[in-house]
């Protein structure tokens, strides 16, 4: 019979695409998936416009337009002090989607071990497991999800050779401080690791928390790759233009395996988000006060509904401990949740490999207008008059 490899059949289906589905297929207020329901800047959106009736519609170089790279360079040195070759040590990517790919194939061979924090954007471990590798989870525990540095100490071994980390953290939302870099710098000195770093909510903090990449951490800079992206910070997720960067022989070995999966992609946009990296820091500074006032929205909704909610430091998610209202199961909650209350969210535990640490938690997205926040908390109430 003709089917799907038994290595792409085990990975089964994105539970984001599943709860999108389930969202248009009801009608539900869709708090599942992470895209904002807005664009971005209006010169981004131009000069995108422009490209496109300009002509610029064929193959971009294999590591992006020059332009991009260079805009790339800029970015990372005027937020973070980080100085890049823009020609060697930059490639762009489709979305940072592709560049986590990318990363895993070209720097992973079969056996080898890569430890993952848990719960996880889904695609690390399906892309570790596409890889031959062997995904090692370590949990971060609710309510705080702070870095287990014993844990991940003990968990490494003569067999690992990567760390996939994520700050700010998706689904928890999580910002790891410095007591924590630094630990996990001495971690992978000691087992000589690569580090993957997604830092796609970099500028989307709340409270004043600010993000610190990895490469800035002494001990780190000549063994991370870091991933970024143009969809998170300006609102332009289906444009799926992202970035990798970091010393030139990892960000290479990305290349490597890039160039068999997109070559390249989205030439009128990357002069666009060019523009955006270079002359749009308000619109991302708005888009983080705007953000945090729809967090607190969405929370303090959750809370008067009955949630326990664990408010997050950055990115567009919320998660909130289902028991007090009854349920213990977060994934057999949210695919019930349209029926109960017209509203679709995500369940934890399917973003673990383990799912009993976060069985009970549900991530919700405030990426989304007031009056579709304030929607989904009234539907919600239906919970609380069960």
């Amino acid at each position: 019979m003709v089917g799907p490899s038994s290595r792409v059949a085990s990975l089964g289906t994105t539970i984001f695409a599943e709860m999108s589905a389930l969202a248009a297929r009801t009608g539900a207020v869709n708090l599942g998936q992470g895209f904002p329901d807005t664009s971005g800047p209006a010169g981004l959106l131009d000069r995108a416009r422009d490209a496109i009736a300009a002509g610029d519609n064929q193959y971009a170089p294999g590591r992006g337009t020059p332009e991009l790279r260079a805009a790339i360079a800029r970015h990372q040195e005027r937020h973070h002090g980080l100085v890049l070759d823009p020609d060697r040590e930059v490639i762009v990517t489709t979305g940072a989607t592709e560049a986590i790919a990318a990363a895993v194939l070209g720097l992973i061979d079969p056996g080898d071990e890569v430890l993952v924090l848990e719960p996880f954007y889904d695609s690390y471990v399906a892309m570790v497991q596409m890889a031959g590798g062997v995904p090692v989870p370590v949990t971060l525990r609710a309510p705080e999800f702070r870095l287990p540095v014993d844990e991940i100490r003990a968990a490494a071994g003569p067999r690992t050779r990567a760390i996939i980390v994520n700050t700010p953290h998706n689904p928890t939302g999580a910002v790891l401080g410095g007591d924590e870099l630094v630990a996990l710098a001495a971690i992978a000195q000691e087992h000589d690791l690569v580090v993957i770093s997604d830092e796609v909510y970099e500028h989307l903090t709340f409270d004043g928390v600010r993000h610190r990449p990895l490469a800035t951490v002494p001990g780190l800079a000549d063994r991370t790759v870091t991933i970024s992206s143009a969809g998170k910070s300006f609102s332009v997720t289906g444009w799926k233009v992202g970035w990798a960067t970091g010393p030139a022989g990892l960000v290479d070995a990305v290349m490597a395996a890039k160039q068999w999966l997109t070559y390249t992609s989205g030439t009128p946009f990357q002069g666009a988000v060019a523009w955006a990296l270079d002359h749009a820091d308000d619109f991302v500074a708005g888009l983080a006060r705007d953000l945090q006032t729809q967090r607190d929205l969405l929370c303090d909704g959750l809370e008067a509904v009955g949630f326990d909610v664990i408010r997050p430091a950055a990115t567009y998610f919320a998660t909130t401990d289902i028991r007090p209202l009854g349920f213990d199961d977060g994934l057999d909650f949210c695919r019930r949740l349209p029926e109960l209350a017209g509203v679709v969210a995500v369940p934890h535990q399917v973003l673990h490999l383990d799912p009993e640490p976060g069985r009970p938690f549900v991530r919700w997205a405030f990426c989304k207008k007031p009056e579709v926040i304030d929607e989904a908390i009234i539907r919600l109430g239906r919970l609380s008059s069960r």
